[in-house]
């Protein structure tokens, strides 16, 4: 199986010729971030990150999705944090697109390369740092962990989507398939980050309207998303963020693959206060 490629911002700013027409849309359902407004002006830093910086993407909005954080960070050579989570309550999922990452929980060591994937879940000692010599770009995912009495908290876990057969939806001869980490079985886990790949000409034949919420980062390719009532072309770099029960369905544009991360929670009752 050959190694995926994957879309990392790197910020710069467009040149002064440029438009500054762009195809960023932010509703009471969704919203899109393009790639062409991830740039250099509009990162951000974090306590106890060296030579890092970060795009924060989502974060909860009360009347849009509450439920996550989503960053990308970047991690220069010799960067890194010891206190990467401010917050014993909750859980994380890193996912690496460009570089390596090395990662330690509970003091074990890993290397992750791009497609890596760790599960981290709360009050979990963990820290990064880039040993590289090129910069590691990554997503973040952030959720407060949703304890439930009788359920264990799942553990900690690393692993790369080269390791993981993707799984096909039903009646569709592999053309939409979904590489799920996770089972979804599994209710110690209250949210799954997931990637979704479509073959060229593949869909999402119905308008999903459902109570998840969702995050999704455009990995590779280019599709066309229906989101709510209006259609909107997308590519890889792109991020669109979803509220509840936003309408939602797809076609895969090509000529390759269209693959993107996706975040949802999951496995839980509906909060009634």
């Amino acid at each position: 199986m050959s190694q995926p490629i994957y879309h990392a911002p790197h910020g710069g700013l467009p040149p002064q010729t440029d438009l500054l027409t762009d195809r960023a849309v932010v509703s009471e359902a969704y919203t899109v971030i393009p790639k062409g407004v991830l740039r250099d002006i509009v990162t951000s830093y974090l306590p106890f990150w060296n030579d890092t910086r970060v795009w924060i993407i989502a974060r909860p909005i009360a009347g849009f999705a509450t439920t996550f954080s989503q960053y990308i960070m970047e991690v220069s050579p010799g960067g890194g944090s010891d206190k990467p989570e401010p917050n014993t309550n909750v859980e994380g999922v890193l996912f690496v697109m460009e570089g390596t990452l090395s990662l330690s929980i509970e003091g074990e060591g890993h290397e992750l390369t791009p497609g890596g994937y760790a599960f981290l879940p709360p009050r979990c000692k963990w820290s990064v740092t880039n040993k590289g010599d090129v910069a590691c770009r990554f997503h973040w995912i952030r959720k407060a962990y949703e304890y439930v009495d009788g359920l264990d908290v799942p553990p900690a876990f690393v692993t790369n989507e080269q390791q993981v057969p993707p799984t096909p939806m039903p009646e569709t001869q592999g053309r939409w398939a979904t590489t799920r980490f996770v089972e979804p079985t599994d209710l110690r886990h209250d949210m799954h980050v997931t990637i979704v790949t479509l073959e060229p000409g593949a869909v999402i034949p119905f308008l999903e309207t459902h109570v998840m919420e969702h995050g999704l980062y455009v990995l590779e390719g280019k599709g066309v998303y229906r989101l709510n009532q209006d259609w909107v072309e997308v590519e890889a770099g792109d991020f669109m963020w979803l509220r509840a029960f936003c309408p939602q369905a797809c076609y895969a544009g090509g000529p390759g693959k269209f693959r993107y991360l996706l975040y949802k929670d999951v496995n839980r009752h509906a909060a009634l206060s």
